[in-house]
């Protein structure tokens, strides 16, 4: 009876989560004339990080890393996305997501609840090598997303190279051959005309 109990929640947590596939963001599709959704979002970044583990400044566990990438943004399902470059709505960021991983780890069964929310804990936390190149992922592919939609993301929001460079430059925490890479983008998107030094 408890295995079809969990059965039951866990196919309620997968069902809800579906959501994410209509949660838009900021960016742009590489190869669409569309924002991208959180869920593509969150496969993508699994992809950059088994294609790009060896970048990693430390050696990390790759299971965990994309493990932690596909659970980081389920979140947005009750909380939306949380646009990086918006500053008031970064204010109730934490409050708005911490009740949504509540909510929603909460739909499975207690033990995969705690082990789903550990992961979402421990790449918000930022402090183990995995998290670090987890985040430093996350944030590399919404800046090669606007490079490669030749800016269309920045300009709509009126970004500027120095903001770029501000908000990304953690990167370099988990990958510095990342933030390098991401310096070399955006020094191309000024030269380019897409991006406004």
């Amino acid at each position: 009876m408890a295995q079809n109990a969990n059965l039951e929640a866990q196919i309620a947590f997968l069902v809800e989560v579906d959501k994410l596939k209509s949660v838009l963001r900021r960016n742009y599709a590489i190869h669409a004339d569309r924002r991208e959704n959180s869920a593509e979002h969150s496969w993508h970044v699994a992809l950059f990080a088994m294609v790009l583990a060896e970048h990693s400044n430390e050696l990390v566990d790759i299971n965990r890393v994309v493990r932690m990438l596909v659970v980081h943004d389920i979140v947005e399902v009750d909380a939306g996305d949380t646009f990086i470059y918006d500053d008031a709505q970064r204010e109730s960021q934490v409050f708005r997501e911490e009740r949504a991983a509540d909510r929603l780890f909460g739909l499975l069964p207690e033990k995969q609840g705690e082990l789903f929310r550990d992961l979402w804990d421990e790449f918000e936390a930022a402090a183990t090598p995995e998290a670090k190149f987890a985040k430093a992922i996350d944030r590399f592919a919404a800046a090669l997303h606007n490079y490669e939609t030749h800016g269309r993301g920045w300009s709509e929001n009126g970004i500027k190279r120095n903001r770029v460079l501000a908000v990304n430059e953690y990167v370099r925490h988990g990958s510095a051959t990342l933030w390098d890479k991401i310096q070399s983008l955006v020094h191309s998107a000024v030269k380019e005309g897409f991006l406004q030094s």
